[in-house]
């Protein structure tokens, strides 16, 4: 026997104990089949010091409605669970945790620091996989990955090695995002961009062949020391006469040319701009078009560069083991030693000294800082590892322009070629201990680098034994490029998983990571396995508050989605998350979306107690014959079947948002607040025959639609399911509705909606009257479609309150003292005296029509008066005059209503 349903839904307890049921049974693992087409998803590793946000909830909410849809449909559906190392947030957790015990990094060493780094993952990481849990993820856990696992990181490694063996790896000097804090380069997503007040900083350089003062501006005047070249505009007609002359370096005296370059925008300031390659992005790039030096002036943990800096550089340079193009090291003389900010101060006291700070201009601007530590980012010219973008960019933008991976929505597309074709080499290399460990070796005695999955005995060019491997690790991108088939075993490519499962599907993602992430799994997988990673890219927004701002801990208006699954359930917040969302546009988090989202799930919980309690105990499920369903079954059951095969179209369009609203409305105002109640008619008559047909559909819609809902609203679908005669073990293996041949009644529906409205025109008319439910009156209908009606006497009796019915293509008689209804079909009229009590009706329309009159006179007067039309905001003048026209229309409209009633 099925269970009973208890009086309330209470999610607490409810929904752990179906998730363990899930997990313990293994309905979460999916078994290669070759007789099911396989649907796979990977999840967007989120970082093991990760907490469940709201971004995540929305992120994995879609990819299990995708999931339990996928799987339902029959196909072998896997969704591949895992979490991101996330190199330099869990280095910093563990240096915080180390630094609470006076260690450093450099006291236990690197072998030490990864035991620890080890250890701290194995307690704290898996907790956001917990947390997802509570989400109702119907991830197959027993493939749960790691980044840096043993399977993963050989694919890291294979990587890396192909690409350098293609001369599509390198290792050279160039522009990095360097934070002075962390000590290591960044990748472009990991700088936040933060307002802050500055100034531009006037500058007066001496051009040496003419003594006159060239003036530029800058934001950044201790890199000036660094300055190797001025810049101004070849077609600049204000500096013809300058080209090929030097300047002077202010405080230094070194001569530096004066170079014609675009970059220098005549429109801007003055036209001239300096130029310090070792320092500046843009400047790094007229370095190299003009072949200008490089110095550098800042070290890697931001101070100013001294004697000992420079020795130590001029020693390798001088020793043969310097790179080309290894920037110089200036000594920075009495500046050596201080902070960037220390020396700004000193450089710009001394530059007003020798009258080179013309002015000070306050500005705000955008700095970028680290994400982490927030601390001011300083471009840097560094010795890093790079991989060529553009031979691997080609390929990847063909894909998606020949639509073998096509962004949804399509707008998308744009972002991720932009991003392809304007990319700069990836710099790959990151100066910290955990992550994947670059597999490079130098050899002490020689200087030759090799490049292998497993460490060399010996120098294969000089025999030595002395090799080193590279200290630096991979940036965490890297190895999350190769997630969606590193996850399925490659590179064994003769892996079950990935000869099966790849190339996958679908991935979720939202739309800021298209550059960092999407585009380098689709160079990846196209370069690698030859084949694109995935077929669709379903792009979500962010989760907002309710006022539309984007949750932040500097805002304090984040919310935790583990409260609020405490307080509703995950199947509200689920629903709340996916109804009214759209692929692409940001939504907004409110508790009344959620609080509705709880009472839909009480209302389900409500209609399925009372079909439960109308079962006889030797119930047998089942539709029954057609000659037993009346009009109203045919409707649902037609309803069920439009409504089934809408949810698929929209989900098989990935507008997951619209087939949830479809659901619910379903559920709700069609099958609860109506066919439950036409049913009452049938369960609590005197025909047993009619009464079994009832509960049979009731029970075969209930069944379909917990089906239908079941991708969105996993937990309270199972539970009620479980309770329903003739249930399977569980509602996720079970077939999607609309498969099967689902029939519609088109003429029965047609009949019984013109029913259905005219019930409507009549309530809505007794609810304006005031008329007491019980309170029941004769009709007469008027109608091209009389069998409709003629069909619908029982409808009309419970619903319309009709004591008798009339039914006539013309009515041609008295319509004195009648009440008239209309729809598009049909034209009711009433005795407007069945209705009302006429001495009581009459006595409260002309309360009502004396309290309008008061208003009347009262808006009328204020505008009468010439002082409140002439001097009253003009705003409020024409309210007023509205309000008179409404208290106008509300008067003549009693007025009818008294003569109405003699």
């Amino acid at each position: 026997m099925p269970k009973e349903l208890a009086k309330q839904y209470a999610p607490q307890g409810t929904e752990d104990r179906i998730y363990q049921n899930w997990c313990d049974k293994g309905y979460f693992h999916t078994q290669i089949d070759r007789s099911k087409k396989p649907f796979t998803i990977v999840m967007p590793p989120p970082n093991v010091t990760g907490q469940l946000h709201m971004g995540h909830a929305m992120d994995e909410t879609w990819q299990d409605i995708l999931t339990r849809y996928k799987r339902m449909q029959g196909y072998a559906a896997l969704w591949v669970p895992g979490t991101d190392h996330a190199s330099i947030a869990t280095e910093a957790k563990v240096v915080a945790k180390m630094r609470e015990e006076g260690l450093t990094k450099e006291m236990v060493g690197r072998d030490g620091f990864l035991e620890r780094a080890w250890d701290w993952k194995n307690t704290y990481g898996n907790r956001i996989v917990s947390q997802l849990k509570k989400l109702g993820c119907s991830c197959d856990w027993q493939r749960e990955r790691f980044t840096m696992d043993e399977g993963c990181s050989d694919a890291v490694k294979e990587v890396f090695v192909r690409l350098y063996n293609e001369g599509l790896i390198y290792r050279g000097n160039r522009m990095v995002n360097w934070c002075p804090h962390c000590n290591t380069s960044i990748s472009d997503a990991e700088v936040e961009y933060e307002a802050k007040e500055g100034s531009f900083w006037h500058l007066l350089y001496p051009v040496k062949e003419t003594g006159e003062m060239l003036e530029l501006a800058t934001t950044r005047p201790e890199t000036m020391l660094g300055d190797t070249a001025v810049a101004i505009n070849a077609e600049d007609p204000r500096y013809k006469h300058l080209h090929g002359c030097h300047v002077v370096l202010p405080l230094l005296g070194r001569e530096i040319p004066i170079v014609c370059d675009e970059h220098a925008d005549m429109e801007k300031g003055t036209g001239v701009v300096k130029i310090t390659p070792a320092h500046d992005p843009n400047d790094f790039e007229v370095g190299k078009r003009h072949d200008l030096p490089m110095i550098r002036v800042l070290t890697y943990d931001g101070h100013m560069t001294g004697a000992a800096d420079k020795a130590a550089v001029d020693a390798e340079k001088a020793a043969g083991r310097a790179a080309a193009d290894e920037p110089d090291v200036l000594d920075c003389g009495k500046y050596a030693g201080m902070t960037a900010l220390e020396a700004r101060k000193a450089i710009l006291a001394d530059l007003e000294a020798c009258g080179a700070l013309k002015e000070t201009e306050p500005l705000t601007h955008d700095v970028g800082t680290c994400y982490r530590c927030h601390s001011v980012i300083e471009p840097m010219v560094s010795k890093q590892w790079f991989v060529k973008m553009e031979p691997l960019a080609k390929p990847a933008i063909e894909s998606v322009e020949k639509g073998e991976i096509k962004f949804v929505p399509e707008r998308f597309t744009k972002n991720y070629i932009n991003w392809m074709k304007g990319g700069r080499d990836w710099c790959i290399s990151r100066q910290l201990w955990w992550g994947h460990q670059i597999p490079a070796w130098y050899c002490g005695d020689c200087g030759e680098t090799v490049v292998a999955k497993e460490a060399p005995c010996t120098c294969p060019k000089c025999g030595s034994s002395n090799m080193t491997q590279d200290p630096d690790t991979l940036d965490t991108w890297f190895s999350s490029a190769l997630w969606p088939f590193s996850t399925l075993g490659w590179p064994n490519e003769n892996a079950e998983d990935y000869n099966y499962f790849y190339p996958t599907n679908t991935l979720v993602t939202g739309y800021d990571i298209i550059g960092f992430w999407v585009s380098r799994m689709i160079f990846s997988g196209l370069a690698y396995t030859g084949k694109a990673p995935f077929d669709t890219v379903l792009i979500h927004g962010i989760v907002r508050d309710s006022q539309g701002r984007k949750m932040s801990k500097s805002l304090g208006n984040g919310i935790d989605p583990l409260e609020v699954i405490e307080q509703y359930g995950a199947d509200a917040l689920r629903m709340m998350l996916i109804i009214g969302s759209t692929a692409g546009n940001d939504m907004r988090y409110s508790d009344e979306k959620v609080l509705a989202c709880r009472n839909f799930a009480n209302k389900l919980w409500n209609a399925s107690r009372f079909v439960q309690m109308n079962l006889p105990e030797d119930f047998e499920p089942g539709l029954p014959e057609e000659s037993l369903l009346d009009m109203s079954d045919k409707w649902i059951l037609s309803e069920l079947a439009k409504v089934a095969a809408e949810a698929t179209a929209n989900l098989d369009k990935y507008e997951l948002g619209l087939a949830a609203e479809k659901v619910e409305n379903f559920i709700w105002e069609v099958y609860c607040d109506w066919y439950i109640e036409i049913c009452k008619t049938r369960l609590n008559g005197e025909d047993a025959a009619a009464a079994d047909a009832a509960r049979k559909v009731l029970v075969y819609v209930l069944d379909k639609a917990l089906k239908l809902l079941h991708p969105f609203m996993p937990f309270i679908t199972e539970e009620i399911y479980q309770a329903l005669p003739g249930s399977a073990e569980t509602i996720m293996n079970e077939k999607w509705p609309g498969d099967e041949n689902m029939k519609v009644w088109a003429e029965d529906c047609a009949d019984f909606e013109k029913l259905m409205d005219y019930i409507k025109a009549v309530r809505a008319m007794r609810a304006e009257m005031n008329v007491h439910p019980a309170k029941k009156t004769s009709m007469i209908i008027e109608t091209a479609s009389p069998a409709a009606f003629e069909k619908g006497g029982a409808y009309l009796a419970r619903f319309a309150f009709a004591t008798d019915v009339t039914v006539t293509a013309k009515y041609e008689g008295s319509t004195d003292g009648m009440v008239n209804v209309a729809t598009p079909d049909a034209k009711g009229f009433i005795p407007m005296m069945e209705l009302i009590d006429r001495d009581k009706e009459l006595a409260r329309l002309n309360k009502e029509l004396t309290k309008a009159e008061k208003e009347l006179g009262m808006f009328t007067n204020q505008l009468n008066n010439p002082k409140f039309v002439e001097k009253a905001p003009a705003k409020l003048v024409e309210e007023t005059r509205a309000k008179l026209a409404a208290a106008q229309d509300k008067a003549a409209k009693i007025k009818e209503s008294i003569a109405a009633l003699g």
